[in-house]
């Protein structure tokens, strides 16, 4: 089982339209009403890739009702601890012409007994061989230690951690061993302290982290493909699919639910970056969240003779 975890989820408006006009009264021509936050997107793609998950976090009233039908819609299994008297927020994703906007919620302030009561059905939920991914920004109410946190309470249990956030969240962790850690390149240029242009550069920069604790290091470099060094040392490339890049929300956090069910379902770490490749540019060539066709479809590019 793979299991994600969204501290600060959210029901996603997209809304597009041709133009935008500040500080005037504009129609959209089209909107999209989603559940959203990076774990949510991981483990809808991975309900559409048929691998077995289940979505952890919180929720709080009205919308937060809305973000549970909009996640059974997508028959995507969740758990979501109650935040009683509070709102889960709604981010506005403005998609004007080339140009993307995004508005994000401010969310619900999360106390000590709330997220004590989370540390405990995540204690008494994930078991030894699963995966838990931790995906995105901590909340403001909550300590930034809080996936520090979380990674010691299975500290010698068998469970992979996945880590896709950024900055000191990100570098707090690494001296933990987490399974996985994928950075972009600008997230990686971040901790290394220099930019990350090239795939030379990125396995260089994967190295550091791999030295700082990481096990397995995916970065993924936008139009110039991405690379995964092992924990082994084994080092893997791959280019960028063509295609038209529409959206760029949800197409990292594709790419993770991408690799990891390509693990699941091939246990070879070359097939898994190809699947995860497949799935954020899937991701980013479509208006929404790529469904398992549309990912099908490019990673039969790269494994003609394999199915999902």
């Amino acid at each position: 089982m793979i299991y994600t975890v969204t501290l600060n989820p959210a029901v996603d408006c997209a809304m597009a339209l041709d133009e935008y006009f500040t500080g005037r009264v504009n129609r959209a021509d089209r909107e999209i009403l989603t559940a959203g936050g990076k774990g949510i997107n991981m483990s809808v793609i991975l309900s559409r890739l048929g691998i077995p998950t289940i979505a952890l976090g919180f929720k709080g009233g009205d919308t937060g009702n809305l973000l549970c039908r909009l996640l059974e819609h997508e028959n995507c299994p969740y758990c979501l601890n109650e935040l009683e008297g509070q709102l889960t927020r709604i981010n506005v994703k403005l998609h004007a012409g080339a140009e993307e906007t995004e508005i994000n919620g401010k969310g619900p302030e999360i106390g000590e007994k709330e997220l004590s009561e989370f540390i405990g059905t995540l204690t008494n939920t994930v078991s030894s061989g699963d995966t838990l991914i931790l995906a995105g920004s901590v909340p403001k109410s909550v300590p930034d230690s809080i996936y520090a946190e979380i990674m010691r309470c299975f500290s010698g249990k068998n469970v992979k951690i996945a880590a896709d956030t950024s900055g000191e969240l990100l570098v707090e962790l690494l001296e933990m061993k987490p399974f996985l850690v994928k950075p972009n390149n600008f997230e990686l240029g971040e901790i290394c302290g220099y930019e990350i242009n090239t795939r030379t550069e990125a396995f260089e920069g994967a190295e550091k982290l791999q030295m700082m604790g990481a096990r397995n290091v995916l970065v993924s470099l936008a139009g110039n493909g991405a690379v995964l060094l092992c924990e082994d040392g084994e080092k893997f490339e791959i280019e960028s699919p063509v295609g038209t890049v529409k959206n760029s929300v949800g197409a990292g956090d594709s790419m993770v639910a991408g690799f990891l069910a390509g693990l699941e379902l091939f246990n070879d770490y070359e097939v898994a970056l190809a699947l995860g490749t497949a799935a954020g540019s899937a991701t980013a060539f479509s208006d929404r969240l790529a469904e398992k066709r549309e990912i099908e479809e490019i990673f039969r590019g790269f494994y003609p003779n394999l199915s999902l």
